[in-house]
């Protein structure tokens, strides 16, 4: 029977290329790989012979230009890899950005040898093959574990991260937090949430992910399981590598602007969290609730979010007035 998730793929793909994006995999150091969405103008068509490259199979080889707008690198979350979490705003930004949308290791067709699950080597992975591509300077959008890999790459990286605008996210998991969110909702662990493996947990997870309840038919669901959850173990070290002591944790002093853009009826990580965080940041960090929005505010609301998002990108680019 043909999974209806899979089937959909060549057709998300063929709207991400029309949006101005293409897939490219870059090689971090051996044993470790990325794969990326990247403008499609920072990829020179190959020679019709010859002609290697770092590519995926669809017709990307080539060799590289660096981009000459403004770049916006939008960062998943745990539940789906880059351009289906990002697949309402990719062609929303292209026109203005260069849009780069990662796979962080253990989604897509990333992946790594290397036994290092941390945010921290996520981040430093994504910086690397950011660089390969080109990239010097960038402005990250992180939603959920994205945000906290976001938030990773500002504090390692200012250099390389100019802003950041975080959703649905905290600058790192303490023990304290994640029992006292698992606990509200109702879920004994982080996988028992984030990696469903029945048709029931994927039910539960969008019930506590949404503000709106979404109905689909159980054959979704299922091929939705089979398709997106997949690297289950290696996906499982990386929540058990998220959770840190309170004692630990300390908040970084960051130099970027950093916007935290919420869904105001988000269940997982609810807003008085995100006004909390805001005060903790300091006056660089600014805040923005979106109502009738859940933790997946930027599906939900794709509209409201994008033009919000797009309001903060203008700011830091004076020149540039969104639309």
């Amino acid at each position: 029977m043909v999974n209806l998730v899979a089937a959909q793929k060549p057709l998300m793909h063929g709207l991400m290329k029309m949006a101005g994006v293409r897939p490219y995999t870059v090689e971090i150091e051996p044993g470790t790989v990325m794969s990326f969405w990247v403008p499609c103008e920072t990829v020179e068509k190959p020679k019709k012979k010859g002609g290697g490259g770092e590519e995926e199979e669809e017709g990307c080889s080539g060799g590289l230009r660096k981009p000459t707008k403004p770049v916006v690198v939008l960062v998943h979350g745990f539940a789906a890899e880059g351009i289906v979490t990002w697949q309402f705003q990719v062609g929303a930004l292209t026109k203005k950005y260069s849009v780069y949308v990662p796979d962080l290791l253990f989604f897509g067709g990333s992946t790594t040898d290397k036994s290092d699950r941390s945010p921290s080597f996520q981040a430093e992975c994504l910086g690397k093959g950011l660089r390969k591509l080109g990239v010097e300077k960038c402005t990250i959008v992180g939603f959920s574990y994205g945000g906290m890999v976001a938030f990773k790459m500002a504090e390692l990286q200012p250099e390389l991260v100019q802003a950041v605008v975080v959703s649905g996210s905290i600058l790192a998991m303490t023990d304290s937090i994640s029992e006292a969110t698992l606990q509200r909702l109702g879920f004994a662990s982080s996988s028992e949430l984030l990696l469903p493996n029945s048709v029931k947990g994927l039910k539960a997870l969008l019930s506590v992910a949404t503000h709106k309840k979404l109905w689909f038919p159980d054959r979704l669901h299922k091929d939705y399981l089979e398709v997106m959850f997949t690297n289950r173990q290696e996906r499982a070290e990386l929540l058990e590598a998220l959770v840190i002591s309170k004692k630990d944790a300390s908040i970084p002093k960051f130099p970027q602007r950093i916007h935290l853009l919420w869904g105001e009826n988000d269940q997982i990580f609810k807003v008085e969290l995100a006004h909390n965080m805001k005060e903790q940041l300091g006056e660089e960090a600014t805040f923005q609730g979106i109502k009738k929005a859940g933790h997946l505010v930027h599906l939900e609301r794709p509209c409201v979010y994008n033009r919000n998002l797009k309001l903060f990108l203008a700011s830091l680019h004076t020149d540039e007035t969104p639309k």
